[in-house]
């Protein structure tokens, strides 16, 4: 038995069984193919979390500039309660009535926790936010009362909500399974990340144009991506 064909007892007290399964089961059995497959996973999701990484400062400090300018109300549009964004959004949901801003306002409070400070500064309670908060703000229910009069004026060039906001989508989904290290030698995960990283440069386009270059310039997402073990 060569080295490569060797059980590795290591490495699925590391991984896991179930997760080092997924693994051997894809690679026949071979355990050192199994664990080059792994490495390569590991590097395709840290490529994509660079790319994702500029897109989401992008939009986090665009939209944070656009409101800031844009909201009149007596505190910074992230702690005014008054804000598009805090406000109660109300509508009906299943024969209930939900509030459809409370996970804006959950998710602040939790930033806010986290930065440690009694007088925490915007920008950093900003650091703190998920992804999902930013495209939270470009669903259908915040169409009216933030993307048209607020949001919308964050791209030089009008651009269509619908579509800013399912390409937001795909890339938080991609994110977030690149963050917890799912296994991207599926074929459909390998399709999610090619759509993902379309979708970061028509985002980084419609936002700051020469944001989309840099990224084009310095992502590795397609070249890890081709280098997957055979």
């Amino acid at each position: 038995m060569s080295s490569a064909d060797e059980p590795k007892d290591w490495v699925q007290a590391w991984l896991s069984p179930g997760r080092w399964q997924r693994y051997l089961d894809h690679c026949a059995g071979d355990a050192g193919q199994a664990l080059a497959l792994y490495e390569w996973s590991v590097n395709l999701s840290g490529a994509v979390m660079h790319d994702v990484a500029h897109i989401e400062v992008g939009i986090r400090n665009v939209y944070d500039e656009t409101l800031s300018y844009r909201w009149q109300g007596d505190e910074h549009w992230l702690f005014d309660a008054l804000s598009p964004v805090n406000a109660p959004l109300l509508r009906s949901r299943g024969g209930r009535t939900v509030d459809l801003n409370s996970r804006n306002r959950t998710s602040i409070s939790e930033a806010t926790r986290r930065v440690r400070s009694s007088s925490p500064a915007t920008g950093q309670v900003i650091a703190e936010l998920p992804f999902g908060f930013w495209r939270h703000l470009t669903d259908a229910a915040h169409e009216k009362v933030l993307w048209i009069p607020i949001l919308s004026w964050a791209f030089p060039h009008r651009v269509d909500r619908k579509q800013v906001e399912r390409k937001l989508t795909l890339i938080n989904n991609v994110r977030n399974r690149a963050s917890h290290h799912e296994q991207m030698f599926d074929p459909r995960r390998q399709a999610e990340v090619i759509k993902a990283q379309a979708a970061i440069i028509e985002v980084a386009e419609m936002l700051l144009p020469e944001l989309a270059a840099h990224i084009r310039d310095t992502s590795i997402v397609d070249e890890v991506n081709k280098g997957k073990p055979a």
